[in-house]
């Protein structure tokens, strides 16, 4: 009797994460037979797409990988596919829309690429109000007659504004585009609108089905993937087997990928939504593991710490991210696997991570933030991910968490069935965790109280001009110089002079600065150079490297207010 295709698909599935001879013939006969049966309901056109996608990350022979790129590449055109595709929005699989309301940068990525296929979701727009007031911004003066006298609606106003050939959502963001602001006030006017938008499937429009990056070595899973849980500090002494910078050109392919893989999840991340071509390695870490490594452009460049974002990669297929966030030799991580790829290689992924982090920036010491613990995050609590750092061997500081860990533990030897209740989870991850590779230590980033850093520097510029921060900013950048023997910056990039603009009140606020040996001012003219530089992870080498910018800077935020 012939199986039913839910029946081969729950074959299938029960195979995904085995790895052998026997296992491989299983799987290419299921296959084979799926891609000629229609699946009943979305849910199953699902199931079958996350294992095409999970075996083109790990595929077991060259066999199966062409089985599944070939199902992926008609994937979009199955007509069970089609039957259910209003149910499958929003899943970022070929042939599907997506729903979503975009920050300013996905936004502007979409219309410069794909303005045919993105559209405004009118009936779910609520901030039309807003956007009938904005109107007279977005548009030149010579028709504001109109916009004064007629009564239409934000959407009739747009019907009459764009072009022939244009969509609203492209006019809208075009509009944004040539405002006269600058950057960070066009995009906060444009996400206080708060634009819901569809993203239409089209040629080349970012799916989940074709993310595969080309030219990508494949490295087949022939034996079963490791459970075990490694020796985190070891593992973290273990560096890449290669590092290689990208030109610009290879930069923007993997910024590409970066926004299509959060496009297609319903996310964004400013590392990636700024992102500096000029600034990306790729990281080969092994067995088909490797990194796309991306600064920001330094206009959008914090203060103090370097944040790089990392697009992790499996065969070539974007499998998650990572964010990293280093200064005082130390890195918070925030690190997500995509859910299609979690369960299998969570652990030693992790490890790579923390080795990579270390050979970049120097780090010695690790945290991780309360809300990548499940603090204010249902996902993270109920993937106990608190417990999941605690394991590999970071540890909490707070007393509080303290004093509750220690009860958890007890209750745990009480009774081996005891698990720990969402409202304990809530209490332990609201303080970060940290590893130390040495010492333990107090110049770590993740305890610098920045906050308190920005309002001192907030107060001096205030008692200087009070209002008129610009002309306190241009006065702190001549005085910082003087101070530290700057004559002349015109060789400077533009990079590079925006870094001492922003840095010259605090190079005032340091501690005893005037008395700094030359070698040291020196020092510390480059430290901010880097900062605006190419390459953001510069600054953290030199930054680490400088002891007594280290101690004032400790001073600084340490002393009372």
């Amino acid at each position: 009797m012939k199986a039913k295709a839910s029946t081969l698909l729950r074959r299938l599935e029960k195979l995904k994460t085995e790895f052998d001879r026997d296992t491989a013939g299983r799987k290419l006969d299921l296959l084979d037979k799926l891609a000629r049966r229609r699946l009943a309901n979305a849910d199953q056109v699902c199931r079958l797409h996350e294992f095409l996608a999970f075996s083109q990350a790990y595929p077991d022979s060259r066999r199966i990988l062409a089985q599944v790129e070939r199902m992926l590449a008609e994937f979009a055109s199955r007509g069970d596919l089609r039957r259910h595709r209003r149910a499958l929005a929003d899943t970022g699989i070929a042939g599907t829309d997506i729903y979503y309301r975009f920050f300013w940068p996905s936004a502007l990525w979409l219309v410069k690429r794909f303005p045919d296929y993105l559209t405004i979701d009118w009936p779910e727009f609520s901030a039309k109000r807003r956007m009938a007031d904005l109107l007279f911004i977005l548009m030149p003066y010579s028709e504001s007659p109109a916009l004064e006298g007629l009564n239409y609606s934000p959407r009739e106003w747009v019907d009459r504004l764009k072009g022939g050939g244009e969509t609203d959502a492209a006019f809208l963001v075009r509009r944004f585009a040539a405002l006269k602001a600058s950057t960070f006030a066009r995009e906060r006017l444009f996400e206080e609108l708060d634009v819901p938008m569809r993203l239409a499937p089209g040629p080349g429009t970012p799916t989940r089905t074709r993310a595969k990056l080309p030219e990508m070595p494949v490295v087949f899973q022939t034996k079963p993937l490791s459970r075990t849980r490694p020796d985190m500090r070891k593992e973290i002494q273990k560096p890449p087997l290669r590092v290689r910078s990208l030109s610009p050109r290879e930069g923007q392919r993997m910024l590409d990928a970066a926004f299509a893989a959060m496009i297609t999840r319903s996310r964004d991340l400013d590392a990636f939504d700024f992102g500096d071509k000029s600034d990306v390695r790729l990281i080969d870490c092994g067995e088909g593991l490797q990194f796309a490594c991306i600064g920001q452009i330094p206009e959008r460049r914090l203060l103090l710490e370097a944040v790089y974002g990392f697009l992790t990669i499996k065969n070539g297929v974007p499998i998650g991210y990572v964010l990293s966030s280093s200064l005082f030799s130390s890195s918070e991580i925030a690190y997500n696997v995509f859910e299609t790829y979690r369960g299998t290689e969570s652990v030693r992924i992790l490890g790579r991570v923390l080795a990579m982090v270390r050979y970049l920036f120097g780090s010695n010491t690790f945290s991780i933030d309360p809300y990548q613990l499940g603090h204010n995050n249902p996902e993270g609590l109920k993937s106990g991910a608190w417990w999941f750092y605690y394991k590999l061997g970071f540890r909490p500081e707070d007393p509080d968490v303290l004093r509750l860990l220690r009860t958890e533990q007890r209750r745990m030897r009480e009774d081996s069935r005891h698990r720990s209740s969402r409202a304990t989870l809530q209490k332990l991850s609201s303080e970060p965790l940290f590893l130390y590779l040495d010492a333990k230590k107090r110049d770590v980033f993740a305890k610098i109280p920045v906050a308190e850093l920005g309002l001192k520097i907030s107060r001096l510029l205030a008692e200087r001009s009070g209002a008129d921060r610009e002309k306190a900013i241009r006065t702190a950048s001549r005085e910082a110089a003087k101070l530290l023997g700057v004559r002349a910056k015109r060789t400077w990039s533009a990079g590079e002079r925006l870094a001492w603009e922003r840095w010259s009140p605090l190079i005032l606020l340091l501690p005893g600065i005037s008395r700094w040996k030359d070698e040291e001012k020196r020092a510390l003219v480059q430290v901010v150079r880097a900062k605006g530089g190419r390459r953001e992870s510069d600054f953290v080498t030199l930054f680490n490297r400088h002891r007594r910018l280290r101690q004032a800077l400790l001073t600084v935020v340490e002393e009372a207010p």
